[in-house]
């Protein structure tokens, strides 16, 4: 079996609501799909997660072509070493993560297909029945985060995750209306997005976690250095989640060796393959560390991949990230467990276990040639 042909698609797919944070304001989705045919007909699927340039990102799929073209996609780990080394992909290493952690996924895709497995079968077999899925909760009045808990209470949602690090007065209110809806053994989380100095950081999840109680707060400093998550664990009583920083294979071991967090949150899309992401979570789990997936914005194709994962890992928390209840749609001929509620158990198709609606990526894709990406910011200056 040797791959024949790599095909790229950018599609833009519209949030049902903005995510806002203190680095992010996003009205949807715009990933660049990877499509690797191979020679007996098998198609494996990818999706590469685009930052701020999902152009940039397409080129450098494309680019990958020498190293993927002709090959057997069981050879996943000779393919990732010639991009990464030959293609000198490993000076640019964020672009290059994001950009083959497509390829990666489309060809383990393919090898599920080809001896009739599912991934988390090729990756040792599922530690779990069912992965937890987080509330991703819109910032809003305490009346609009009110109905957005019912709802999701309703649905069987126990882990409900909030940005913060835009107004703390307001984010106070928002904290306390969510504890008064999901009452008091349901968990809730608050990310930063590093928004915080050590001392307000500490003053902040002090004083929040004293009145609604926090299961844990991630990236609430500059992880670079990690001092500085070092000094807030001294400070704090609330468990500490790693996100930024975690874009290379030795960012990610210096956190882990480092113990400055007790979550790590991350995937295979910053550090490019899902070998990689899965290795990496084992390592964490030797020095007594959880995963909670991390999404980027990202489709049902890339969803799937990090589910994979988190069925066969020891260390995967609750409450894993997803943003498949904001999409207005999906690029899959059939959704998700987690666009409609919080719980998702083994997929028992081979490969990636999901089929792509061509003719809605395509949708999808003039949405992105008529409207462009939805970037991943917004700005708002006088100078």
């Amino acid at each position: 079996m040797k791959i024949v042909e790599l095909d790229t698609t950018i599609v833009s797919v519209p949030y049902r609501h903005q995510e806002v944070s203190s680095r992010v304001h996003r009205g949807g989705v715009t990933d660049v799909i990877v499509k690797l045919t191979c020679d007996n007909g098998l198609v494996g699927w990818g999706e590469s997660c685009s930052g701020a340039d999902a152009a940039s990102i397409e080129q450098a799929v494309l680019s990958a072509k020498p190293f993927v073209v002709g090959r057997d996609p069981w050879h996943t780990e000779a393919i990732a070493r010639d991009f990464f080394g030959l293609g000198l992909w490993d000076y640019r290493a964020m672009t290059g993560n994001f950009a083959f952690a497509g390829i990666d996924q489309a060809l383990w895709d393919l090898c599920g297909k080809d001896c009739g497995q599912p991934l988390y079968r090729l990756m040792g077999g599922p530690l779990r029945d069912e992965v937890d899925y987080f509330c991703y909760l819109a910032q809003g009045e305490p009346e609009d985060l009110e109905q957005q808990c019912r709802d999701a209470v309703d649905r069987g949602y126990t882990c409900f995750y909030l940005k913060v690090g835009i107004d703390a007065e307001a984010e106070g209110e928002m904290l306390a209306a969510i504890r008064r809806t999901i009452g008091p053994d349901r968990k809730i989380r608050i990310d930063a997005n590093e928004a915080w100095s050590v001392p307000e950081a500490a003053r902040l999840i002090n004083r929040w976690d004293g009145a609604h109680g926090i299961d844990f707060v991630e990236a609430p400093v500059p992880i670079d250095p990690v001092e500085n998550m070092l000094e807030l664990r001294g400070r704090v009583p609330v468990a500490l989640c790693a996100n930024e920083g975690l874009g290379r294979t030795a960012d990610t071991m210096r956190v882990i060796r480092s113990r400055c967090a007790d979550v790590l949150c991350f995937s295979s899309y910053w550090v490019g393959t899902l070998r990689r992401f899965h290795t990496l979570c084992h390592a964490a789990h030797l020095e007594g560390q959880s995963v909670c997936k991390h999404t980027h914005g990202e489709l049902g194709i890339a969803a799937a991949a990090g589910h994979h994962v988190m069925l066969s890992i020891p260390n995967a928390t609750d409450g894993i990230q997803q943003t498949s209840t904001m999409m207005e749609h999906e690029l899959l001929v059939e959704p998700t467990p987690i666009a409609e509620g919080p719980k998702w158990g083994w997929i028992e198709k081979p490969g990636l276990g999901v089929e792509v609606d061509e003719d809605r990526m395509q949708h999808y894709h003039e949405a992105y040639r008529r409207d462009g990406q939805f970037l991943p910011y917004r700005i708002e200056t006088d100078c």
